[in-house]
């Protein structure tokens, strides 16, 4: 299209993430990746565990943001890189934790958890331009990504999202329709949840850590 003149018309300004939010537990025995036990011992979950925190935040340092912040219930530990900030988490459940994660910073925030150490810094990269919300729907029913333009609206748009069920994607993605926000999607990631998935997703990033750590780990111990 061009104008009268033949002059074509200014690009609209790119809209960039401002802040890239990872929300994650402490990487301790008993706490975390419970449904990997069995066929994995505590001890094993937690290191899975901890290998994919810190594949998702070594791609968060490498992804451009003008913010990289870790919302972390716990304390960090020898698996933080450098450039991530650390926050503390809210009390709640996890629709309450995640609507609070985003006002830690103004401006474009995509969030993300600690369960797809495959993704990489291409698919975080994400612009607002044209668009208020982006979404990545995860394979079991859920999300492993939510982009909002402006962060403000956050809490009426989860809190009451039921999590941790087949649904949930689907209630959240209508959500968003339903306050009007346009809407852009995220490829279906897999999020490592049991044995199954963690075979999965290492084979997808078989030169991460996780995929390292998976293999050290062997089959797991027998139920």
């Amino acid at each position: 299209m061009t104008t009268a003149r033949g002059v074509h018309p200014a690009a609209a300004p790119a809209v960039p993430l401002a802040t890239l939010l990872v929300i994650a537990k402490e990487p301790r025995p008993g706490r975390v990746k419970t449904r990997l036990t069995p066929p994995y011992s505590p001890h094993e979950a937690a290191a899975l565990a901890e290998a994919a925190l810190a594949d998702t935040l070594h791609t968060a340092a490498a992804t451009p943001a003008a913010h990289r912040v870790l919302v972390l219930d716990g304390s960090p530990g020898p698996w933080l890189p450098p450039g991530i900030e650390v926050v503390r988490q809210c009390g709640g459940g996890l629709d309450a934790r995640l609507a609070a994660a985003f006002a830690h910073r103004p401006g474009p925030a995509l969030l993300i958890g600690m369960d797809t150490p495959q993704v990489t810094p291409e698919l975080l990269d994400v612009d607002f331009t044209g668009c208020d919300a982006w979404f990545g729907p995860a394979a079991d029913g859920g999300f492993w990504a939510l982009g909002l333009a402006d962060p403000g609206p956050a809490e009426a748009l989860l809190r009451g999202v039921p999590m941790s069920t087949p649904e949930t994607g689907a209630v959240q993605r209508e959500r968003l329709r339903a306050a009007g926000l346009r809407v852009r999607e995220l490829p279906c990631l897999r999020d490592v949840d049991t044995a199954a998935d963690a075979a999965e997703v290492a084979a997808l990033a078989p030169t991460g850590r996780f995929a390292r750590r998976l293999a050290a780990c062997g089959p797991g111990v027998r139920s």
